[in-house]
Parts: C-alpha cells; sequence; structure tokens
C-alpha cells in the first residue's frame, strides 16, 4: 500500500509522472536565430525530394536497385565506404564543435528540437501563450477546448503525415509515391514506413518533447566527458546575480545587498526542458539560449546592464582568459582535416567504371587442342556514369595468351554487364598457375581505362 513519508514522497510508486512544461513564447537575437535555422532546416528536408538534377531525382536512395543519387553522382554498393567516412566525420565534428561550443547541435540543428520547435508553434498558434495554455488545460472539458484541442491535434497530425511522405519520398521516387498514394495504389510496406515515420514525428515532437532529451538521448548523458573549462557554455553569473530579490525599477539593489537577478522566473518560464539555469549547467539544458533573450528583455526593463545568463566559460566566469587552441579542440580538428582530406581525395580519384574478375570454379583448365589450354572467366562491369560507355577487354601476363570471345563490351550508363569470357594459352606456357591481368579500356574518348588480375590455371607441367 502506498504510504507517505514526513517529506511528502509518496511510497510504493515505482516512478513518479512528469510535469508537464509550457515553454513561454520568448524574442531575441538567439530565439531569432532558432526559428531561422527551423525554416532553414524543414524548409531542405521537404524540399529535398522534389528537386530535380539531370531529368532525375537529385536526392534519392534506391535501396531495390543498391543506387544512391546525390545531385549527379551515382553512389553504388562499393563505395559505401564514403557512407563510413561521412558517419566518421560528423562524429568528429560534433565531438569538435560541442569542445568549443557546447551543445550548439541540441539547440539548433537537432531534429527533435526542430520539430519540436514546429509542434510547439502550432500549439501556440491555436491554444494561446504559456497562461492561456495551463488555463485550457485544466479548464472543463467544453466546446471551446474540445475545438481547440481537436484542431491542433489534426494540424499536427496533418504535419507528421507530410514528414512521413517527405521521408519515404527520399527511398522511393516522391511523384510515384504521390501518385502511388492519391490512387491507392501503394505497396503495405511503403504504407507503414510513412504512418511509422509520421507517428515517431507526432509522438517525439507533440507529447514526448523535452523527455526525449533528458531520458532517450545517450548524447546528453555523455557530453560531459566533451566540455572543459573553455568550453562556450550557457551559465548564470552567480556573482552578479546573487543574491536574488525582487525591487523596485530604478531602486538601487546593492544598496538594498541584492544582485542583479530580480528572481523573477522568466528564464524557468522559457525554458523548453522546464530547468532553472541558476542551479549550474545541468544535462538537461539544450542550449537553445531562450534563458538568455528572457533575461536580456528583463535586465533592459529594470535597466541592468545584459548578460546576466550568457554563452561563456568556467574560466571566463573565473576571469581567465579564453583558450581556443588547446590539446582537446587541436586533436580534433587534426582528425577532422585529415578525415575531410581522406574523403576529397578519394572522391576526386573515383574510378568512373569498376571490373570485377571471377574465375570458373567449376572446372581448373580445359585442354582445347591446337588452342592450348582454356580457362573461363566471368566479367562484370559497372559503368558508373550516366552516359553509355564501349569498351575493349584486353588479356596480358603470358606469351601467346588469347581472348576466345569478342573483346568489345558496350554498357548503358549506370548498368551492369556481365560477360563470360575465354581464355588460351599455348601449352608450352600454361603449365602450374600464373598471374593475367585484365585490362579494360574505354574506345569512346573518355579515356577509361581499369585493370584487374587473376590466375591462369594449367597443368602441374608443359606438354
Amino acid at each position: 500500500m502506498a504510504g507517505k513519508s514526513a517529506s511528502g514522497y509518496e511510497y510504493g510508486k515505482l516512478y513518479r509522472s512528469e510535469d508537464k512544461v509550457y515553454p513561454r513564447e520568448v524574442k531575441g537575437r538567439f530565439a531569432t536565430l532558432r526559428r531561422l535555422a527551423m525554416f532553414v532546416l524543414l524548409g531542405a528536408f521537404y524540399a529535398g525530394p522534389w528537386l530535380t538534377w539531370g531529368g532525375r531525382q537529385a536526392i534519392l536512395f534506391d535501396l531495390p536497385a543498391r543506387k544512391f543519387y546525390i545531385f549527379g553522382m551515382t553512389l553504388w554498393p562499393q563505395d559505401f565506404i564514403y557512407l563510413a567516412l561521412l558517419l566518421i566525420i560528423l562524429a568528429v565534428s560534433l565531438f569538435f564543435f560541442t569542445a568549443i561550443a557546447g551543445r550548439l547541435w541540441c539547440g539548433y540543428a537537432c531534429p527533435q528540437t526542430v520539430w519540436t520547435e514546429a509542434f510547439t508553434w502550432i500549439e501556440r498558434a491555436i491554444e494561446g501563450d504559456r497562461s492561456k495554455r495551463i488555463k485550457l488545460d485544466k479548464a472543463p472539458w467544453r466546446f471551446d477546448k474540445i475545438r481547440k484541442k481537436t484542431l491542433k491535434q489534426l494540424c499536427w497530425v496533418a504535419l507528421a503525415l507530410f514528414t512521413g511522405f517527405s521521408f519515404v519520398g527520399y527511398f522511393t521516387p516522391v511523384r510515384t509515391l504521390a501518385s502511388e498514394l492519391v490512387n491507392f495504389d501503394a505497396n503495405a510496406w511503403t504504407v507503414f514506413w510513412l504512418l511509422f515515420y509520421a507517428f515517431a514525428t507526432y509522438g517525439n515532437a507533440g507529447f514526448m518533447r523535452e523527455q526525449v532529451c533528458k531520458y532517450m538521448c545517450p548524447y546528453a548523458r555523455f557530453q560531459g566527458a566533451m566540455f572543459d573549462r573553455d568550453t562556450l557554455i550557457i551559465t548564470y553569473d552567480v556573482e552578479r546575480g546573487e543574491p536574488r530579490g525582487s525591487r523596485r525599477r530604478g531602486s538601487d539593489a546593492r544598496a538594498q545587498g541584492l544582485g542583479d537577478c530580480v528572481d523573477c522566473t522568466m528564464c524557468v518560464q522559457v525554458c523548453p526542458t522546464g530547468i532553472d539555469i541558476r542551479e549550474g549547467l545541468q544535462y538537461e539544458c539544450i542550449a537553445c539560449a531562450a534563458c538568455i533573450d528572457a533575461c536580456d528583455t528583463v535586465m533592459d526593463k529594470v535597466g541592468s546592464p545584459r548578460g546576466l545568463i550568457r554563452y561563456s566559460t568556467e574560466r571566463a566566469l573565473q576571469h581567465k582568459s579564453y583558450r581556443l587552441m588547446r590539446p582537446r579542440t587541436l586533436v580534433y580538428s587534426g582528425i577532422l582535416a585529415l578525415l575531410l582530406a581522406t574523403m576529397v581525395a578519394s572522391m576526386a580519384l573515383r574510378k568512373p567504371a569498376i571490373m570485377d574478375v571471377i574465375r570458373d570454379r567449376n572446372t581448373l583448365y580445359r585442354d582445347v587442342g591446337r588452342q592450348g589450354i582454356e580457362n573461363s572467366f566471368t566479367i562484370r562491369i559497372i559503368n558508373k556514369q550516366n552516359e553509355d560507355r564501349e569498351y575493349m577487354l584486353r588479356v596480358s601476363g603470358l606469351d601467346g595468351i588469347q581472348l576466345r570471345t569478342d573483346a568489345q563490351i558496350a554498357v548503358a550508363g549506370e548498368s551492369v554487364v556481365t560477360v563470360p569470357v575465354s581464355v588460351t594459352v599455348p601449352h608450352d606456357n600454361a603449365a602450374g598457375g600464373n598471374t593475367i591481368s585484365f585490362e579494360l579500356q574505354s574506345i569512346d574518348g573518355s579515356d577509361i581505362k581499369v585493370v584487374e588480375e587473376s590466375r591462369f590455371r594449367g597443368p602441374a607441367e608443359s606438354y
């Protein structure tokens, strides 16, 4: 049976339900930057699938065909090393920028932050500001409350469904997807993933919100390991602000023994995660800077200088100089520069064609009389470019080696051609196992050349 302690804590419950956070709308330079980031990022996400490049969808991850189309560049399964490099670069970039400027990613660019900002904007437009939303939630279920709540949910669902549609549009041609949905022709898996991502957006941005940042996001837990005394964080100037307390406008706070903080709690009311920044740095803080805008507005009204809550560092609060170049940032920047250089060089040297040589494993070799010893191979040619290509196949490595099949091969743009090839070597030169080279040379003026080695097998001894 549940009971209560002297402090009012209720025993017998497994967890305490979280109080709903009602962030107050705030205006200021950081709020403007945050909204600008929201419009730019959401605009890019929703417009991305509709962009065309060379008569085709500019960004399309065609998983069934195992091709990624990114603004005229086609990536094949053999190019997935670039995806690994990109993920490593993004991870190191996160470490680098976190060491310098804290959780800028969380405050301005994280999908959870961006979509929560959009859902909150819809909620505020329909239900009103913070006080009206609190009052509406406490009010009984009457027509006005039902109307506003229903309209809000319909808008949320519409935005979530459009988000799911846009996401799936990166993996299925978006115009085809739209046509199939309108005509009720979409397959079950397409509809499933659309609804799945719509539900994830609706739940995370509409209901869970700060709970995702506080309890589900791993970054909130290990960010402290990337901070040091020179990391730029949002902080409350205790030395200047304490002791806090209310006072009349224009009165001398110092003469009353008070600091600059008027204890208005505006910094708490605007916080999307519901924390009090005056209690020090907390892992729940997503560095959105809403508290800075709110505090600066209050300081302007009471006639005190701005910056009671500001971006600063631990060293700066102790009146010490800021150090940008330090071992942590130097190591991160060095690794990041090396990875970027590797990525750019690899992309620049990327081969426009790939040739795989597969030896016939069923028959080691065949004696074809006067022609000598024959080996069979399968040549697979991948043309990564958009244009059709014609190639000449040659073989070398042994005296008298010859191709017994047509050496001229045509390959359409962005396609794969598999060609069976027979290679013969005179009896005198075919003994044992020898290395031979297949050379693929373009004959259409594109100057493409690919060379691959293989093994030619013959009898243990020459004839």
